[in-house]
Order: C-alpha cells, then structure tokens, then sequence
C-alpha cells in the first residue's frame, strides 16, 4: 500500500516540460514545466472562477428575469394588486346586480314599496334568493376556487415562508388593522350564518363565550401564528381538535349593535404580537 502511494503521489506530482522551440535555430524560447497536480489545479480554479462570473451575471442583471419559477418583486406586487382589484370589481358588480334585481321586483309589485326601508336592507334580506345559482355553476364556481386559490401563494412575509393562508370569509373589508387604536385585526362584512374558515392549519387553543367578542375562537398554527376569530354566531370546533387550512371552524354571528351590520373580526398574531393581516390574506 505505501508503494501504491508513493508511486500514484510520484506520478501525479512528476512534471513534465513543455518547451516552445524556434525552428531556424532549435533554441529554446518558452520552457514551462507542469504536473498533472498543477493542471487539475489550474482547471478546478478556472471552472469556479467561471461559476462565479455567471452567477454574478445572474444576479445583478435582468437576466434573471427570464430563469423558469423566477418573479420579480415588482410584478409579483402587480399580480396582488389585480387579484385584489378583480375582487372588490367582483363584489361591486353582485351588489349591482342584486341592486337592479330588487328595482325589477318592486316595479313589478313582487315586493311592496311599503315594507322596504331601503334598497341596501332589502339587498341584505334577500341576497340568497337573488343570487341562487345552479348546480351547474355551482359546481363550476367550487372547482375555479379550488384552483385559483393557489395562485397567490408567492404573497410571504417574513416568518410565513412556505404557508399558504386562506381568506376566513368572502366579504369586504370595512375596517383595517389599526394598532395606535386598539384595533388589532381587520373586520369583514359578511353574512349571518356564513361558514368561517381557518386560515391555516393547526390546533384549536381557546373556543368559547366572552361577555365583550361573542363566541370567539384561536388557533395555533405553525411557525409561531395564531388566528383570532371573533363575532361569531356558533362554534363548529372545540378545544383540541385538528383543523386543515380551509376548513369550516364557526359561522358568523349576527350584528351587536343596530347600526352595525354583521361581519367577523379577524385578528392574527406572530410571536406575540399582532400583525397585519392584510400583509398575509389576500381578502
């Protein structure tokens, strides 16, 4: 074995010379000598100097910007600027639609001008009944969901690497995240009764009555979240159970005040302190 090794380290190590001869005059211009040692050196050095370059023209250059899975900052912050204007556009053009809707069944003595006391209270009674679908759509409506609820997964915020948030309930924003006011969550408009649902995956922490919230319910999900659900009507999990991302916990519970409307007040805390849900739910 020694003389295995002294002879491969004596035949890696053993150098040749490499000459450069004038032909007139066979006199020696260039002499190098080179191992086989110092060739696979120059080699390994050159291809990682060459590694180097590329990636440095990767980086800092818009190359970038065509390597497959790669979205830049400014395009990603677009697509979540239209999925949010597509949404709000969405929501207008229903109300709008119930709107005429209402106007249509008055006009025809469908409903009594009498009993209605505006055209937004009467769009609230009867929002199920005017916006019935079929089966069909239905069914059509639940698979685009399904598909299209993975689109924004590129929305992350430090802490929320790799999580995917589902938005708790299909309504419109009427108040934002305001902690110099105590307001440490958003509210959403909503339905009575409208199925609430977990934002991520995770254990149920606390589920139960409170004199100031209603019925409120917490979630400890992974990496150190927890989601507040608060207003609502009826709890459909307890403490201790197992929930998925997406999946029914409560439904939302009618409006305290008279002048208020129903809507669930959504709150979400990272190690202890509450952040901003809007920087993490696409609403």
């Amino acid at each position: 074995m020694k003389k295995a090794r002294k002879a491969f380290w004596h035949n890696i190590r053993f150098k040749y010379k490499l000459s450069i001869v004038n032909e007139n005059t066979l006199e020696e211009i260039v002499g190098i000598h080179v191992s086989k040692l110092n060739g696979l050196s120059v080699l390994l050095v050159s291809c990682a100097v060459i590694f180097c370059i590329a990636a440095a023209i990767i980086v800092f250059t818009p190359l970038r910007n065509y390597l497959p899975g790669y979205m830049n900052s400014e395009v990603r912050a677009q697509v979540v600027a239209n999925a949010l204007r597509a949404d709000s556009l969405q929501a207008a053009l229903e109300r709008q639609n119930r709107y005429v809707m209402n106007i249509r069944d008055i006009l025809s003595g469908q409903v009594k001008a009498d009993t209605v006391q505006s055209i937004d209270s009467l769009t609230d009674l009867r929002e199920e009944e005017l916006i019935a679908r079929s089966k069909e759509e239905e069914e059509f409506v639940k698979q685009y969901e399904e598909k299209e609820r993975y689109n924004l997964t590129a929305i992350t915020e430090e802490g929320a690497a790799g999580l995917i948030f589902y938005r708790p309930v299909r309504g419109v924003m009427s108040t934002n995240f305001n902690p110099d006011n105590r307001h440490y969550g958003v509210d959403l408009t909503a339905s009575p009764n409208e199925t609430i649902l977990s934002v991520l995956e995770g254990t149920i922490i606390f589920a139960g009555y409170t004199p100031t919230w209603g019925y409120v319910i917490q979630i400890q999900h992974p990496q150190n979240f927890i989601s507040v659900y608060k207003h609502c009507n009826s709890l459909m999990k307890r403490e201790g159970d197992k929930v998925k991302g997406g999946e029914g916990i409560a439904l939302v519970g009618d409006a305290i005040d008279k002048d208020d409307k129903p809507h669930l007040h959504f709150e979400l805390w990272h190690k202890g302190n509450p952040v901003n849900p809007e920087q993490y739910v696409v609403f």
